[in-house]
């Protein structure tokens, strides 16, 4: 391990050296280029100099131990070295996360689909919640959204809604999301008090642009049509609807939201590139993505990766085995401490198949 480090402390050094002679200074795409890499290398770099300090005061501290006669002193010199040695395994342990492979696709903006499930019109309801849900998240990270592409159920709810999060590292946090949500609460048209199951399924997808995925113009089907809206709200009165069929995937994505056929063709375009890549990368990494893909699943009721429930304010991630009791909180946008402990779970699991 520490034989990587090392070649990546030379990097970094190298890149500091590069960054201050006058030709990387007067090149803007070599100053980028070399600043983004310096960036990426800097937390292995800090870590290890960490670490490289904790070993020389250790050192020091069994030098002066073997010296030392008086019992106070020892024993504050002892208590020194018990604390570098946690420091030692902390920066060690440390340094093996951030050597682990990064999935090249952490750093890029997401494109969200979330889709009621089983549930009827509790399901629409469910949908427009965790579309709510993952806005307040972005917000709350300083990121933007933007709707793609939403099919209302016409009393506040999504049969599907599509949309966009642009913000630093998006995928890297949105990721785990993807799957069957359940809920499980007494929906208001209920009169009888009982309590109902309904499911949505969320899919999270890098966002891709064209240097990603290359499609050609002959593979598409453009279809044009007129835009409508339920009860009469925001009927178009041009054909301003676009819906693009990819012939050799058979995928479509359609899009109605802009006002000009010329935007909701783009809007069109970055979810279909977005789900082409995703197709791609699958198809390369299959193995390890299919554990967290196969969970998207159908949407019955059976299949669920977290419950929302409702009358014991509880939300339980199935794949943790964990438990809140803060739903209104969770539904509000916090849910760092589903995401981190996913993460966490993610990283023990690359840990051990590198060991």
């Amino acid at each position: 391990m520490f034989e990587r480090v090392g070649a990546i402390v030379a990097r970094y050094e190298e890149l500091n050296r590069l960054l201050s002679t006058p030709e990387v200074a007067s090149d803007p795409n070599l100053l980028r280029t070399y600043g983004q890499e310096q960036a990426e290398l800097e937390s292995i770099v800090q870590v290890y100099r960490q670490h490289v300090a904790a070993e020389e005061a250790l050192q020091d501290a069994h030098a002066l131990l073997s010296e030392e006669s008086d019992a106070d002193m020892r024993t504050m010199i002892e208590e020194e070295i018990a604390s570098t040695e946690q420091l030692l395994e902390t920066t060690s342990a440390e340094l093996q996360k951030l050597l682990l492979p990064r999935d090249p696709r952490d750093s890029k903006n997401v494109i969200v689909e979330i889709r009621a499930g089983a549930g009827g019109d509790e399901a629409g309801l469910f949908a427009a919640d965790l579309y709510r849900m993952y806005t307040m998240y972005a917000a709350r990270h300083g990121w933007k959204t933007n709707i793609l592409s939403a099919n209302e159920t016409g009393i506040g709810g999504f049969k599907e809604v599509i949309f966009e999060v642009k913000g630093r590292d998006a995928y890297s946090h949105l990721k785990f999301e993807s799957g069957v949500h359940r809920v499980q609460r007494v929906p208001v048209t209920e009169t009888s008090g009982r309590i109902h199951t309904s499911t949505a399924t969320v899919a999270v997808l890098p966002e891709a642009d064209e240097l990603d995925v290359q499609i050609n113009d002959d593979d598409l089907r453009i279809d044009i049509f007129r835009a409508g809206g339920h009860g009469g709200q925001g009927v178009n009165t041009t054909d301003s609807a676009v819906r693009i069929t990819h012939l050799p995937t058979g995928l479509i994505v359609q899009c109605q939201n802009e006002r000009s056929q010329l935007q909701n063709k783009a809007r069109a375009m970055e979810v279909l590139r977005a789900r082409l890549y995703d197709l791609e990368h699958n198809a390369l990494f299959g193995e390890r993505d299919q554990e967290r893909r196969s969970q998207v699943g159908s949407g019955e009721r059976s299949e669920k990766i977290r419950t929302y429930n409702f009358p014991q304010n509880r939300v339980t991630d199935h794949r943790l085995g964990y438990s809140s009791y803060q739903l209104e909180s969770i539904l509000a946008g916090e849910i760092d401490e589903f995401i981190e402990q996913l993460a966490t779970q993610e990283q023990t699991r690359l840990l051990a198949q590198v060991g």
